[in-house]
């Protein structure tokens, strides 16, 4: 409204609460004339125009007389004045009427358009697609408003009864939770969060979206997207079943296999493995020499170079290993059946026939290609039985193990360190966290022995032909003295004080020594089914059987520099796996208490110490006593636990 006019200026009262606002002349249009200042004043010392919004509503025309109108300049295609089009739909133009319309017109009316040239009917056809585009923004709207009252709610919803742009915001909080980097999230759901109360950090919107039944409480970040989750292809598995479908009929080599299915041999393995890689068995010589037979699943047979299932094997690196099982490196099918030593069964194998002196010390070594049959499959409880009781009717295994624990002291002799001790794991049962506790019994150890004699026997075959393989090493270490190590207490501290002692172990294409083994050289050759780097070394050793030139040392080390990346992705998710699986029993268990020794300091400024809890056979992180040493008793219960933010705080006291 106008208070005045004073030159090329205009004082105005703005809005209903008469706000006061200098404006220049040209820049208003006047909806009627100014009152003369003769004019009486109006309410409360206002001009006459001062109207309120009652007196404005009772003004305004009604509604069919706008429909009315429309409906006669639809048609017209002409430009009108306020006063006339007022004039026109009302028949009147007093200024309470023009400044009613005039609002009208500002607000959210579909029929007629307010331009500086005047007032014009909207088309029907525009009229139409508005009123669709004011439709379809209603209902996003809506959409929007029930997304972000669930996302308070915190309820389950259905994800089909999003809309596209809900969708949208679901994906962000999902990459939210996975740790992506993902774009800023829009006022909006930031919004909806905080009445969700709820952070707009990883953690907290996974809390969230398992609230919403989006986001498995178990799934692992790491895992993501990646080659392990994504599961072997239509087309992949399609060409193991072909390799399973000729696994029986005859492959290139067959006929130089050595046949080795009369002699006795036995598959030692967990009892849920179900991936087969290796068997041992004892030769009784005419001459009344013992030799040890260590067989190793020959997956080339089937698998080839550079095939599409060589190739993803070789992207995966390794088979990855989780506390609900294992996500194998080849399919399933193909890696469970042809591919394993399958007790009763003829199966394509590499062996080596070993014979060791009386100190334990290889003396001969016989290396094969060959066909096995394993007699049976046993579990480390079924060998442990067979070994303890030596039975007459079959005593290779109680034998084998004396071979290898032979070998095992020759080790020793050479400076390999023995830190055995039982080692706990949470495994995942029906979805339930459950402990297990791997005690190092005869049987594992025998067979761990078995696997390392194999690894050092190819070693020493690969520098005597000068072949390149995927040799692991590790530097020699400065241990603590002998007298440094007595005095603590024998078991997991005194491991622990060796441990940190000890390098990385490397691998490279040219042999060296591998310190804590004990070994001038080492390879592991065991796992081919379940380790690709196992799989290059049988290539390698064939490739020199058939007299075909192999990798040489720089194309090794490429092919070991490509396998880098995937394997150590595998341990990080596999680790992460184990992390989260831990704070999921303790969550179960956090109101118990733990007997546990210190072991070492990781960051003393911060009172971070890792100590062993027997009971459940770990070594973990834990907030311990400043003046703590090691071997010093403590009692460690749980201060915090949280599995979706990846939170676990440990306490010990005195």
């Amino acid at each position: 409204m106008v208070l005045r006019e004073h030159g090329s200026k205009l004082d105005l009262s703005v809005g209903f609460q008469h706000r006061h606002q200098s404006l220049p002349r040209r820049s208003a249009s006047l909806l009627a004339p100014l009152p003369g200042t003769a004019d009486p004043p109006g309410r409360l010392g206002l001009p006459p125009w001062a109207f309120d919004e009652q007196e404005l509503a009772a003004a305004l025309p009604r509604r069919r007389d706008f429909a009315a109108a429309w409906l006669l300049l639809v048609d017209d295609g002409q430009s009108w004045s306020l006063p006339d089009w007022v004039e026109l739909v009302c028949s009147r133009r007093d200024p309470i009427v023009l400044a009613a319309c005039w609002l009208w017109l500002q607000g959210p009316q579909q029929l007629f358009r307010l331009r500086q040239q005047g007032i014009t009917a909207r088309p029907a056809e525009d009229l139409r697609q508005l009123r669709r585009d004011l439709h379809r923004q209603a209902l996003e709207l809506r959409c929007e408003q029930l997304w972000h009252e669930a996302l308070a709610r915190r309820q389950p919803l259905q994800r089909s009864m999003l809309g596209p742009p809900q969708q949208r915001e679901l994906e962000q909080l999902l990459a939210l939770a996975a740790g992506q980097e993902a774009p800023e999230l829009p006022p909006g759901l930031r919004r909806a969060l905080q009445a969700a109360h709820c952070a707009a950090d990883s953690g907290a919107v996974r809390h969230l979206l398992v609230d919403l039944g989006q986001w498995d409480p178990h799934h692992l970040p790491s895992l993501h997207a990646t080659t392990w989750e994504t599961g072997f292809s239509a087309d992949l598995e399609a060409e193991a079943r072909r390799l399973i479908d000729r696994a029986d009929g005859p492959c290139a080599g067959d006929g130089d296999r050595l046949d080795l299915t009369a002699l006795h041999c036995v598959t030692i393995d967990d009892a849920d493995t179900r991936d087969i890689d290796d068997a041992i068995g004892l030769e009784r010589c005419a001459d009344g020499l013992l030799r040890l037979w260590i067989h190793i699943a020959d997956p080339g047979r089937l698998v080839a170079l550079d095939s599409p299932l060589d190739v993803e094997a070789r992207r995966r690196g390794s088979s990855l290993y989780l506390a609900s099982g294992t996500l194998p490196m080849f399919p399933e099918a193909l890696a469970t059946g042809p591919l394993s030593l399958v007790a009763g069964r003829r199966n394509a194998a590499w062996s080596l026939g070993l014979e060791l002196d009386g100190e334990g010390a290889i003396t001969a070594t016989r290396l094969a290609r060959s066909w096995v049959r394993p007699t049976y499959r046993l579990s480390y409880a079924d060998a442990d039985e067979l070994i303890d009781l030596a039975p007459p009717e079959d005593p290779d295994l109680a034998e084998l193990h004396g071979l290898l624990e032979r070998r095992r002291r020759w080790r020793l002799a050479r400076g390999a360190i023995q830190m055995d001790q039982p080692e706990g794991r949470i495994r995942v049962r029906d979805g339930e966290p459950e402990l297990e506790i791997t005690e190092p019994s005869p049987s594992r150890l025998m067979v761990a022995e078995a696997m390392i004699l194999a690894g050092a026997a190819v070693a020493a075959h690969g520098q005597e032909h000068h072949l390149a393989l995927p040799y692991r090493s590790q530097l020699p270490a400065e241990l603590p003295r002998p007298s440094e190590l007595e005095a603590l207490p024998a078991g997991p501290v005194r491991h622990a004080a060796i441990k940190r002692c000890l390098s990385r172990g490397h691998t490279g294409a040219v042999p060296s020594a591998h310190f804590s083994l004990g070994l001038p050289a080492y390879v592991q050759a065991t796992s081919p089914i379940r380790r690709y780097g196992d799989l290059v070394v049988q290539r390698q050793l064939l490739a020199v059987q058939e007299g075909r030139p192999p990798l040489d040392a720089e194309a090794l080390q490429a092919l070991l520099d490509q396998l880098e990346d995937p394997i150590r992705q595998g341990l990080q998710i596999s680790r992460e796996d184990q992390r989260h699986w831990q704070q999921v029993w303790f969550s179960r268990h956090r109101s118990r208490q733990w007997s546990a020794q210190f072991l070492r300091w990781l960051r003393a400024q911060d009172g971070l110490g890792l100590v062993h809890l027997e009971d459940l056979a770990m070594d973990l992180a834990a907030h311990c006593p400043a003046d703590a040493e090691p071997g010093d008793a403590l009692i460690v219960r749980v201060q915090l636990v949280d599995p979706l933010r990846d939170q676990l705080r440990l306490v010990a006291s005195a």
